[in-house]
């Protein structure tokens, strides 16, 4: 089997930067959608022997999407695999909240996760294949103080992959979702910054006894768009190291 190509939105840092290398590692062609950081995140995984490119697509500009997968299709084939982690977190009590802060994390975690696979799902179709795995999170099962419009849209997400895993089964498409627990990222270093996080107090709560890396949700990334995972689809896959299970 020839090569797939793969969209990892958010691919410029963190658990995105983590999968982008790992299916790389594994032959997949990948695509970096990231308004910061996409080429030099390509550039990494080219030196690194793997084949990738970095385009500076913004999750929530669905014209700039629309632009980055028809790009994708001319430079590497037809995306057959999106792994969307594209996300941002802003946190504060809830009667602060903003309906503008509301609406980016919306635009963001969710809206953004719409628009890609509407964006990528005809070409799986046309394919008769596709994996489609979506980055949520842990606090959409536990709940999170202080961030409300972030559980709100990752919420959503969860939904959304249920409601894609019925519609596009019948095609060889398979959506999943990986909620991560507590893993050691820069959105996590800024809220660990800003004081609302005690890494100590977080990692005595995890059963396996330490933080989360990124390398550990690409590794159940990359099981989930392989051909093995074919009969798993509109599930919620955590990795947490046993927390919220």
């Amino acid at each position: 089997m020839s090569a797939r190509t793969a969209i990892v939105t958010g691919g410029a840092s963190g658990i995105g930067a983590a999968i982008g290398r790992r299916l790389a590692a594994d032959g997949t062609m990948v695509a970096i959608f990231d308004p910061d950081g996409a080429e030099a995140a390509a550039a990494a995984i080219e030196d690194a022997g793997g084949k990738a490119i970095g385009l500076p697509v913004d999750v929530t500009d669905r014209a700039g999407i629309d632009a980055g997968v028809a790009a994708v299709r001319a430079r590497l084939g037809r995306p057959t695999i999106l792994v969307n982690s594209a996300g941002v977190s802003i946190d504060g009590p809830f009667l602060d909240l903003t309906a503008e802060t509301w609406n980016r994390l919306l635009a963001v975690n969710l809206t953004g996760t719409f628009d890609c696979c509407q964006a990528v799902l005809p070409d799986m179709v046309e394919e008769g294949w596709g994996r489609i795995v979506n980055i949520s999170s842990s606090s959409v099962h536990s709940g999170a103080a202080r961030m409300a419009g972030y559980v709100a849209a990752k919420s959503g997400v969860v939904g959304l992959t249920k409601v894609l895993a019925l519609e596009f089964g019948r095609h060889g498409i398979t959506v999943n979702t990986i909620p991560p627990g507590f893993i050691d990222t820069p959105m996590l270093r800024r809220t660990v910054q800003r004081g609302f996080v005690d890494v100590d107090q977080q990692t005595a709560r995890t059963p396996v006894g330490r933080i989360g890396r990124p390398e550990d949700v690409a590794a159940t990334c990359a099981f989930l768009v392989s051909e093995a995972a074919g009969y798993i689809t509109g599930q919620v896959i955590g990795v947490n190291g046993g927390r919220n299970t």
